[in-house]
């Protein structure tokens, strides 16, 4: 790397550690010249400052060759795969079960921008825009993300996030949920996943901010994921790729914790 570094730069034991997960080149075809080390600093420059895709500075390789292995990735589902290896890590390094026995659930609504070809209003937090559906286990690590439009309720939203999760989690039986899970949802879940949600309520009684036991952890999901700027609105065009900039995000997180 013969430039000067950005803060957002992977140092060389996170480069070890991703480089040993990234899907190999095409055994066809040209040869792969790209740094690939570059391209990744590039998404990590991308995400944490939130600029656009021409916007990025000349000393990385051009915008159009990191957008492709952007793309590429995307729609293989490395960027799921990469999670789901990391948090496994994680979670062995802090003396856990590699898979969830309990979980968290919770959405936030964020407003897009005019090229987004889905998006819808949320009449209870007056957001024009999509919605993030995501559950995390009790290190708030990444399971699931499902970015759907933002007028879809919380509970219709959580039956597509668990329909495509359930058979992924062997271990799992617990899920905690707000509010606006209560109802029908929780049949739903027992009968359909075989899981116990359970919802935790705010005490009407209470004056102020109070912790809610496990729904904090969510939250501080949520409030990790906003540090980047990339983040603080939908800017994708397509919700595929808001899903795998959540999944980036977390994935450069966990490779943090994991070289720290």
């Amino acid at each position: 790397m013969n430039r000067k570094p950005y803060p957002t730069d992977l140092s060389d034991e996170q480069w070890q550690l991703l480089a040993s997960m990234i899907p190999p080149p095409n055994q066809v075809g040209r040869k792969r010249e790209v740094d690939l080390r570059e391209v990744c600093n590039a998404l990590c420059y991308l995400n944490r400052a939130g600029c656009q895709w021409r916007m990025l500075p000349m000393e990385f390789p051009p915008w159009q060759t990191v957008y492709y292995y952007f793309r590429r990735w995307r729609d293989d589902e490395w960027f799921i795969t990469l999670n789901d290896g990391l948090r496994r890590e994680v979670r062995r390094q802090a003396g856990r079960e590699t898979e969830p026995s309990a979980a968290i659930i919770d959405s936030q609504s964020v407003k897009t921008d005019e090229q987004a070809d889905s998006r819808g209003f949320d009449a209870g937090k007056k957001i024009k825009g999509r919605k993030r559906h995501i559950l995390v286990d009790t290190l708030g690590l990444l399971l699931i993300v499902v970015v759907l439009t933002a007028e879809i309720q919380d509970r219709d939203g959580a039956k597509i996030l668990f329909s495509k999760i359930k058979e992924q989690m062997p271990r799992l039986f617990l899920v905690w949920a707000d509010g606006g899970y209560r109802g029908k949802l929780i049949e739903w879940v027992s009968k359909n996943c075989l899981w116990l949600l359970e919802i935790i309520k705010r005490n009407d009684d209470v004056k102020g901010f109070v912790i809610l036991p496990r729904r904090w952890v969510v939250e501080r999901t949520f409030s990790w994921l906003n540090r980047n700027r990339r983040l603080s609105k939908d800017y994708e065009r397509k919700s595929e790729s808001s899903e795998a900039w959540i999944y980036f995000s977390m994935s450069i997180l966990m490779l943090k914790c994991l070289t720290v």
